[in-house]
């Protein structure tokens, strides 16, 4: 791991390559990898079939497993051991304000005080961007069941989520990755490229896509 940057979120809609980044880069810097375990959470499946019914029972599962893993993050020691993370807790709450209903929500907002979720902060975000077709091209070729189910409306209100939330995101430095004209897993000069743009990173906000490191 670069000096400087002890934890490392990778962040993105469903599809853009969060995980698979994430495994690489731990692999990389000798990191511990956490990642998001979205298909422990039973409720999914059927939220993908219909989204008015189960969107709260996943939205609470969700919730609670994000708060044992803030519990296992605090007792980790942060100076002997660094983490690339495939998720960050505060997107919880994008989520749930995309599909609870008013009601839902104001008892999800509820609990979710309750447990004061407080997880320790990245030092750095990298947030991943596709448009919806490369989106779906991707959710389609990793052939995950009930990912097939996802309507093309919600992945896109789903990016647009992402981007709002990310434009006036600035608790970490925030390294924002065009992933429609690169392969950062299979393309070795692309992945090159990535990692060098990391250890150049200290603060602020960047940006990273083939143009970017053509010049």
């Amino acid at each position: 791991m670069t000096d400087h940057f002890r934890y490392i979120v990778v962040e993105g809609p469903i599809g853009v390559g969060k995980t698979s980044l994430a495994q690489k880069l731990a692999s990389e810097f000798g990191s511990e990898l956490l990642l998001e375990r979205a298909e422990e959470n039973p409720f999914l499946a059927n939220f993908y079939q219909n989204p008015s019914q189960y969107a709260l029972s996943a939205q609470l599962h969700f919730l609670l497993q994000r708060a044992q893993q803030v519990q296992d993050f605090r007792q980790a020691d942060m100076f002997q051991q660094s983490y690339i993370a495939d998720f960050m807790v505060d997107k919880d709450r994008l989520f749930a304000q995309m599909t609870l209903n008013n009601d839902e929500l104001a008892l999800y907002e509820q609990i979710y005080t309750h447990l004061t979720l407080d997880a320790p902060r990245p030092d750095l975000v990298l947030y991943l961007q596709a448009p919806l077709e490369t989106l779906r091209e991707r959710i389609l070729h990793r052939g995950i069941d009930y990912e097939q189910q996802i309507r093309d409306d919600y992945l896109l209100r789903l990016s647009e989520s992402y981007t709002r939330f990310f434009y006036n995101y600035d608790d970490s430095a925030l390294l924002t990755v065009n992933t429609q004209s690169v392969d950062l897993i299979n393309n070795a000069d692309d992945y090159q490229a990535i990692l060098e743009k990391i250890n150049n990173i200290h603060s602020g906000r960047h940006y990273f896509n083939q143009s970017s490191f053509a010049l």
